[in-house]
């Protein structure tokens, strides 16, 4: 093909895009990835694997706090940020460079620059240095992704008000720190900042941390964290910050409606994220957004516009990675007249890496019971795990929501060690249309962590064994 002329033309480089790249490449088709930064997006750069290194640090720190048990002491323990962050900026780095390597051994071209729609198949890439080049293909991804949400009350400066992005390249622990909003993005940076030294306080308006999971997550998680000496306000409003060139003193409303005023040297605004739909020459291509500005799909991720595509953040739903990635797929798959399922949205699993671990799929036991199912609940504590026991965590339970009538997984919740790489097994699980009864009747080994999956599925008919 000519060198400007492409069968798919992706714009964004994040998880969804780059995945789309290489899966079309597979497939035979001529593929370019338009990426005005690094390769891998937000996700590889500045949000899921830097925020996992510095929680896989933070956990360290944690576990040595408990290292006596285990026959290990030492006179004084110091902690520094300031290596974390560098380990979690060259493995962010390192992932990056790979994805680089990716697109050489599967002949993606990558072309640096920012793309707009022209209309017609074609796209003007204005390239770092302010030069403008016209690229044409027969399909077009968007895969543009999101940015963190502004609070007019919170105007992000990556200074005294930090997004999650500010928050990643501190080198040092701050004294103080509010973290306003309660999600996955700010539990976890409070666990981070926590572990090093930082006098944390999280306020949240909803009326429980970690809002979507279940109640019972989010009262294990909420419970754990003041233990160990964070304060956590719900139900409470941000009304007005005063910023000046050392501190942030933060007016809001508790739960009661009172009024209450924290000052702290830094404040972290983690209320959600936006997507970057703007400035992409949208008009011209005829692509329609829906009313929160995300851009409106079908099941193969196709746009308004003919052979124009949108996955990822950028087309709403669950901004995770991981449903990115199969967007990606599926759309790729479908343009090049492959058969592949669609995205079950019912039963993309939901992670949060802080301590003690939050993970789930499927429905929460109030949504379970507005939809008018009928269920059985079980939910297995750890202490009742031996490899837990063993391993010295055993804060929380795996929790089954069953339905009656067919003995379906309903929804599965896991808060504790390990959870983020179990829950995939209650994701297989509900793919496969298990029973609760399968997911015992398959025999896992003792003794591990997983042992809790069967244990959580016989609780739900009322026989778990260890407890």
């Amino acid at each position: 093909m000519p060198k400007n002329d492409f069968d798919i033309l992706v714009i964004g480089g994040g998880p969804g895009g780059y995945v789309a790249a290489i899966r079309g490449a597979q497939l035979g088709l001529n593929v370019a990835c338009v990426e005005a930064d690094k390769l891998g997006g937000v996700c590889l750069n500045i949000g899921c694997i830097p925020t996992k290194s510095l929680l896989t640090s933070a956990a360290l720190v944690n576990e040595m706090k408990n290292a006596a048990a285990h026959g290990i002491t030492f006179a004084d323990m110091n902690v520094d940020l300031g290596p974390a962050q560098k380990r979690s900026r060259a493995i962010a780095e390192q992932l990056a460079k790979g994805v680089g390597h990716l697109f050489k051994k599967n002949k993606v071209a990558h072309i640096e620059g920012r793309g707009r729609l022209l209309g017609g198949g074609r796209v003007e890439v204005e390239a770092p240095d302010g030069s403008r080049q016209t690229y044409t293909a027969g399909h077009l991804i968007l895969a543009t992704g999101s940015r963190p949400r502004d609070l007019p009350v919170l105007p992000i400066d990556e200074d005294r008000i930090w997004s999650s992005t500010g928050a990643l390249f501190q080198d040092e622990a701050p004294e103080t720190l509010a973290v306003v909003g309660a999600g996955a993005v700010g539990m976890e940076f409070a666990d981070v900042f926590h572990a090093y030294g930082t006098k944390v306080t999280v306020i949240e308006a909803l009326d429980r941390v970690l809002p979507l999971e279940d109640a019972d997550s989010s009262a294990a998680v909420e419970r754990s964290f003041k233990k160990r000496g964070m304060d956590i306000h719900t139900g409470a409003l941000v009304e007005s910050a005063e910023i000046d060139e050392g501190s942030v003193e933060l007016h809001f409303k508790d739960k009661k409606g009172e009024a209450q005023t924290l000052k702290v040297q830094h404040v972290l605004s983690a209320v959600g994220r936006i997507p970057n739909t703007e400035d992409l020459g949208l008009d011209a291509a005829g692509v329609d957004l829906d009313d929160r500005g995300f851009f409106v799909v079908d099941e193969y991720m196709r746009t308004s516009a003919e052979r124009v595509y949108a996955i990822g953040d950028c087309a709403g739903n669950q901004l995770l990675a991981h449903k990115a990635m199969h967007e990606g797929v599926i759309c790729v798959e479908a343009i090049a007249g492959q058969g592949h399922g669609t995205v079950d949205y019912k039963n993309v699993p939901n992670c949060t890496y802080c301590s003690p671990e939050v993970a789930s799929v499927g429905l929460t036991e109030e949504q379970a019971k507005e939809q008018g199912f009928e269920i059985d609940i079980g939910k297995f504590p750890w202490v009742g795990n031996g490899r837990a026991l063993a391993g010295g965590h055993t804060e929380g339970f795996v929790k089954v929501i069953r339905d009656t009538q067919y003995s379906e997984i309903l929804g599965a919740h896991i808060v504790g060690p390990h959870a983020t790489e179990l829950i995939g097994e209650f994701v297989v699980g509900r793919h496969l249309e298990s029973t609760v009864e399968e997911m015992d009747r398959a025999m896992h080994p003792h003794p591990t962590l997983s042992e809790a999956i069967a244990e959580g599925a016989l609780s739900a008919l009322g026989r778990a064994i260890h407890i």
